[in-house]
Formats: C-alpha cells, structure tokens, sequence
C-alpha cells in the first residue's frame, strides 16, 4: 500500500498550527497613518475612510497615545492644508511654524520615542494638486527637487525620524539626502516610496488631503500598474542613492512586486495598505459582506508573507487591538 502523505497532522490543533506557523504579525511591525488639520479639537471623519479623521494637534497627540500604548510604534502624517495656504510651488511646505512641523513637535514632546514618518511631496501644498511643480501641462522634475529637499530639512529640523519621499521624481532621495546632511540631519532616514504605481485604489487618500490632481493624471511620474520589470531598476537608483527603507504602494494588488523587491535589495522593505484597500474591507463589512477583523489581519499577514517588513495601514490601531487579544 503507498505511503499515504498528511500534511493535515502539522494543522491539527491550534497549538501545533502556532508552532509550525511560517508568517508572524506583530503590533511592531505597523505604521499608522494619520490626518492632521488646523484647530484644537477639531475632528472631521472621513466618508470614504470609515473610523478615519482628520485631526487638529491636540487629538493627533491623543490618538496617537491610544495607538503606542497598543504596541504601534510609528505614525505616518500628512497636512490637510486650507486651500488658502495653496499654490502653484507649494511653498508653505518650507515654513517650519506650518501645521505639519508643529504636529510633529507636539508628537515627539508627548511621545519621545513614537518613530514620526513625514510625507515628502508638493500635493498636499500645491494649488494643482500634483507631486512636483505643474508647468505649461507637464510635471518639471528637477526643478521640483530643491523644494523636496527643503521640505526634507524643515521636516527633519522639526523632529521627524524619517522623511518618505512619496512623490516619484527622479533624482529625489539623492537631493534629499544631501540636503539632510548639509543641514546637520545626518541621522534623519529616508523611507523612499520606491516602488508607486499610479493606481485607482488612492481615491479615499485624496479625498482625505483633497489632493486630487486639477488636470491631467500623475501617470507621467508614478509606475503603470501593467509593469514590473522596471522595479529593479528603481531599487537601484534608490539604493545607490542613499534611501534606508523602500516602500511599495499600493499593497495587496502587488503582492508579486513587495515579493520582487524583497528579492531585489537587503534593506528594510515597506508595503501600503492604502485607503482604497482599507475602505473595501470596512464598505464590505458594513453590509455584512464579510468579517472585518479577520479580513484585516490576513490582508497585513498577507503582505508580511510576500516579503514586506513594516506595514503602513489605516488598520494599524484595529489590527493591534486584536493581535493583543490573541496574545
């Protein structure tokens, strides 16, 4: 009689199922992100993202207290900027008394050791809603690169740990880099969105920041979904020019590219679990569609397997809730 294999026996009871278990998430491995807008006590939910909002300073500070005291150890800030303060070169980006510097002063003096992630990039200042500086219908990269790193230092001046250049312009993290270091920023680290494609699934993000593009699309400067060969190549650059973290965006319909870079490079790999991702699980549940909790902790598990080593999601707060309870 033939040797009749069983690999149900290593699933047989949840003792031996943990044991063997080959994917393991942690609070530890999350990053959440986070809206701050002007005014103390100011909430404002968004209706695309349920159970997200935008928040002045004080209850920024506060939730992001409930999110470390669960075991989160990183937020990600972007500015939902008053359209007065926007214009065709974004420069309130470089005023280092602006809502974004004095969030993350208020965050580090109430959480020294909360990790604080600043976004790098011109559409949540700039009147034409694009990541770099909107000429006569086309994006002009370098010229963008001065205001990225600039941005970079007031970030860094402010108490950022890591500045995340989103943006996708060329030559980005090796401006950046240099314009750290000239100003003393030596130790501040680049988590590069090395790998961003122009994807449909940002539309809650941009509702959140109203930061969609005026005309024309971002397709010129972020990745076509129909690629992948080309991800070595931005590893590279970015490496070669000084990033620390590489980040792909969006998450879980690129599993195979979080897998490719992992094969591509030794440095920490991020993955983003984006707003469009987030809110299907939430608009899904809400209808009874599917259970929430579960679906969440799978699609970050599922990201973790595929390679990524630190997680950006609007689940943060909620996935570290229930792995606590797991515990």
């Amino acid at each position: 009689m033939p040797l009749i294999q069983r690999p149900r026996r290593n699933r047989a009871t949840p003792g031996v199922r943990n044991l063997v278990r080959e994917t393991h998430l942690h609070a530890h491995d999350l990053v959440w992100p986070m809206f701050v807008v002007e005014g103390d006590g100011r909430r404002e939910p968004i209706g695309a993202m349920p159970g997200i909002d935008r928040l002045g300073i004080d209850l920024l500070v506060a939730e992001a207290e409930r999110a470390h005291a669960l075991g989160v150890p990183a937020v990600a800030l972007f500015p939902a900027l008053d359209d007065r303060l926007k214009n065709s070169t974004g420069t309130e980006s470089l005023n280092p008394e602006g809502l974004l510097p004095r969030a993350i002063r208020a965050l580090k003096r109430a959480l020294p050791d909360l990790v604080v992630i600043t976004d790098v990039a011109l559409d949540p200042y700039s009147s034409d809603g694009h990541d770099g500086l909107y000429r006569d219908g086309r994006i002009v990269n370098d010229e963008t690169l001065p205001l990225l790193a600039g941005m970079a230092v007031v970030q860094a001046a402010a108490g950022a740990d890591v500045v995340a250049p989103s943006d996708m312009m060329d030559g980005r993290v090796a401006a950046i880099r240099a314009a750290l270091d000239n100003a003393g920023h030596t130790d501040t680290a680049i988590c590069s969105y090395c790998v961003k494609y122009a994807s449909a699934f940002y539309g809650p993000f941009r509702e959140a920041l109203d930061s969609a593009p005026r005309a024309g699309d971002k397709k010129t400067y972020q990745m076509d979904p129909a690629n992948a060969r080309e991800v070595v190549r931005e590893v590279a650059l970015d490496e070669a020019e000084g990033a620390d973290w590489l980040l792909v965006k969006p998450g879980l319909p690129y599993l195979d590219i979080v897998q490719r870079v992992r094969q591509a490079t030794a440095l920490p790999v991020a993955a983003y679990h984006v707003s469009g991702e987030y809110a299907m699980l939430r608009a899904a549940a809400h209808n009874g569609w599917l259970d929430y909790d579960r679906c969440l902790l799978e699609s970050l598990t599922a990201l973790k397997r595929a390679g990524a080593d630190i997680l950006f999601t609007y689940g943060a707060v909620d996935a570290a809730r229930l792995l606590r309870q797991k515990a």
